[in-house]
């Protein structure tokens, strides 16, 4: 269908759209109008991605002198193929309608791992070995040798590519990863090194978050980025975890172990170096001199990952004097290790800022603050120099020299926090030290600087005003969108007791209660019995799944819920949970129905959809609040208390009631889908815990659904499914429509706006 919002032509792929996608598009509309930044929450399963795809190219297509880029950011691979998938559709049929002028060009990049076609490099089992495996291919000094000596390996691919010049372009179109792979094999071009070439050309760029908010992969990938881009951040809701953890450091013994083995191997290639080609050496130096820690423009295959620290905050000086020479440079890291080894020689927890730890590294190890911030350029100068093609085997020097700069830069914002052991196995001891970022609004602070508009948006933002303060911004919109529905297929439910009438929760002090570990059985069971088809069960954490699982076959429990139906559990090695997952949607497929045992802020949590007989039911035991006796977790709550004033119990509270939001929201994931929620702890009975749910899930939460033991949650579960199995209007009646065509749109126009907000 084709209709307007004000000045745009919007094309949309289908026949029909749901009047929140429509309210959707003319708030995001606002946004590019007002070039500014924000924040979206739209309920899961409502057609997000087509909208946003829609509005944001069809904008583009109506102002022809000044085209606006789209960079579409997603989590994982998984999500990134779904968009360009749903792109394709929207693609074929902008050009149906008004032929060349809609043609673009979109691409999706993601690591050599998940592009390379060279079964050789392919072989290595993890992303680090299959970079190296490429740098010994490719880099710009393997090739001019196998010049000289054509017996030396080399690319095919990539010497392909390179051969065709400005010609290796891809035409326009929209390139999923298998199709850039397919491109590449018939072409003989490498698909890594022609997407990289081809993301400043496209005009839809799919890639994930790191490309954006991690620094040491941002400035390689996205510097060439134009100003007049639209960023979109889909599944946002951890967005501050991303940014946090892409400027987190740790450190352990292993290591430092392992940086003294780089250093030793990096000596010896000097002295090689100086016995066979001094002049190398001599001309690195000469160059640091002169205040280039970087080489020119570096050929694409040389390129290494960037600093960690943000641009902005790497003055382009010369670098110091005592670690321009190669050997005095591996003598500072050699002290640097020292230094740090002698701080995990500690038995006590030990927390100080990064200015008292530069003055602490000064006055014992000799090395100031500016030649900490040039350890990883300095050190990305000397490997290339000493061409060094392995980069897996040097990650542990990378690591130091990055701590070293980010220690060196930054003097607010972090915590150096160094731990004997881990609090949770206090008699094993296993050192580390970490360089912990407390404030994520460092990292998307030059993402929001550098575009017109950022877009967040996800199906759990609430309380959504409490991300404006995390990531330090002012979004021009700000808004939550209601789920149009002709019937109530989502109930949500909060259980408080068991059919004893003993409290159910995970309280530290009641969740090893043998009370509540039977209760949480007999829920589970109960359900089991009259629940069709995939039941899905989220824990607070793997120790307390292993806990209560154990339990529950002890006392008998889980053989009785395994007569019913099977049971399969994520563990923390992802083929096994693939391999469970596989064999849970077949289970569910012939009809012998399953229940699968997860874990919040787990990988199944955050990107699996149990849409249709996958999941009529989800049960969250518990509420998943994050280990509170870590002592990042109370460094980064002081922070967040003293510099945006955000009252810790707030931010635990938004954060464990985002995971629970996003561990059910996996099982409603369309409008024609129904499914059930068990909230299972007493605590959601609470106001201040159950407002800072998403308002889609509050709007179906019913007060009679409040305080409910495990024999009222089966009576209300019969009926609802009772209810569901029903024949329904799917286009809607009585007034109120939820498939709009494109009549009923030019017809509504704002109404359906102030209809669809909160």
């Amino acid at each position: 269908m084709k209709f307007q919002i004000e000045d745009v032509t919007v094309y949309f792929p289908y026949d029909h759209i749901y009047p929140e996608q429509y309210a959707y598009m003319v708030e995001l509309k606002r946004a590019l109008d007002a070039r500014g930044h924000c924040l979206l929450e739209m309920p899961t399963g409502t057609g997000k991605t087509i909208a946003l795809l829609s509005l944001i190219t069809s904008y583009t297509l109506s102002k022809p002198n000044n085209p606006v880029k789209l960079i579409y950011c997603t989590r994982t691979v998984h999500e990134m193929e779904k968009t360009l998938a749903e792109l394709k559709l929207l693609h074929a049929y902008q050009t149906t309608h008004i032929g060349d002028r809609a043609r673009i060009l979109a691409v999706g990049l993601s690591s050599r791992k998940n592009l390379c076609v060279n079964s050789r490099v392919l072989a290595a089992e993890n992303r680090d070995s299959v970079d190296a495996s490429c740098r010994r291919l490719t880099a710009s000094w393997v090739r001019a040798a196998a010049v000289a000596n054509p017996n030396l390996p080399t690319c095919e691919f990539f010497e392909e590519y390179e051969k065709a010049g400005s010609n290796a372009v891809l035409p326009p179109g929209v390139y999923t990863l298998q199709d850039l792979r397919a491109y590449g094999k018939e072409k003989g071009w490498c698909p890594y090194f022609l997407a990289r070439h081809m993301v400043q050309f496209a005009n839809v760029v799919v890639y994930s978050y790191q490309y954006l908010l991690d620094p040491k992969v941002a400035g390689y990938i996205s510097k060439e980025m134009q100003k007049e881009s639209v960023v979109v951040f889909d599944e946002a809701h951890n967005i501050d975890n991303v940014c946090i953890e892409a400027l987190s450091v740790s450190v352990r013994r292993q290591t430092l172990e392992g940086a003294r083995r780089n250093l030793n191997k990096m000596r010896q290639e000097i002295e090689k170096f100086k016995a066979t080609d001094a002049g190398r050496l001599r001309a690195e130096y000469n160059r640091l001199v002169e205040g280039l820690a970087q080489r020119g423009n570096l050929p694409f295959t040389d390129n290494w990952l960037s600093n960690p620290a943000l641009p902005d905050d790497i003055l382009k000086e010369a670098v110091p004097g005592n670690i321009r020479r190669a050997e005095h440079f591996l003598h500072v890291l050699r002290r640097l290790v020292q230094y740090l080894e002698g701080r995990l020689e500690t038995d006590n927890v030990e927390k100080e800022g990064p200015v008292g730890f530069v003055a602490s590294i000064n006055t014992h190890a000799g090395i100031d603050q500016k030649t900490l911030k040039f350890c990883y350029d300095r050190l990305h100068s000397l490997m290339l120099t000493l061409e060094i093609t392995d980069t897996d085997e040097f990650l542990h020097i990378q690591t130091i020299c990055d701590f070293a700069t980010l220690v060196g830069t930054y003097t607010r914002g972090f915590s150096v926090i160094i731990e004997p052991f881990d609090e949770r196995m206090p008699h094993i001891p296993d050192p580390v030290l970490q360089l912990s970022c407390h404030d994520a609004s460092l990292a998307i602070k030059p993402v929001f600087d550098r575009f017109q508009s950022v877009v967040i948006t996800s199906g759990t933002l609430s309380p959504i005003d409490l991300y404006p303060r995390l990531l330090n911004f002012h979004p021009v919109v700000s808004r939550s969108f209601t789920m149009s529905l002709t019937r109530d297929c989502i109930c949500p439910m909060v259980l408080t007791r068991g059919s004893d009438q003993l409290p159910v929760s995970t309280k530290f002090d009641m969740r090893s209660d043998l009370g509540v570990v039977r209760n949480y059985g007999r829920l589970l069971l109960e359900m089991a019995s009259v629940v069709p088809d995939g039941i899905v069960c989220f824990f607070v954490s793997y120790s307390y799944m292993d806990g209560i699982v154990n339990s529950w076959n002890e006392n008998g429990i889980l053989k009785e819920i395994m007569q019913h139906k099977l049971v399969f559990i994520e563990t923390q090695d992802v083929v096994e949970t693939t391999l469970a997952l596989d064999n849970y949607r077949k289970a569910c497929d012939c009809g012998r129905g399953a229940i699968f045992f997860s874990v919040a802020r787990g990988k199944v949590a955050e990107g699996i959809d149990f849409d249709r007989h996958y999941g009529r039911l989800v049960i969250m035991f518990g509420v998943p609040f994050q280990y509170t006796l870590s002592k990042i977790l109370l460094a980064r709550l002081e922070y967040l208390r003293d510099t945006f004033q955000i009252k810790e119990g707030d931010f635990l509270t938004f954060d464990a009631l985002r995971q629970a939001a996003q561990c059910v929201g996996r099982v409603i994931r369309s409008k024609a889908d129904y499914g059930m929620m068990i909230f299972a702890d007493k605590r959601y009975s609470r106001h201040d815990k159950r407002s800072k749910l998403p308002g889609w899930i509050l709007s179906h939460l019913r007060d009679a659904h409040l305080n409910l033991s495990t024999d009222m949650a089966l009576h209300i579960a019969r009926e609802f499914l009772r209810k569901m199995a029903q024949p329904y209007d799917k286009a809607g009646s009585s007034g109120r429509k939820t498939l709009l065509s494109q009549e009923d749109v030019e017809k509504m126009g704002d109404g359906i706006l102030n209809e669809m907000q909160y």
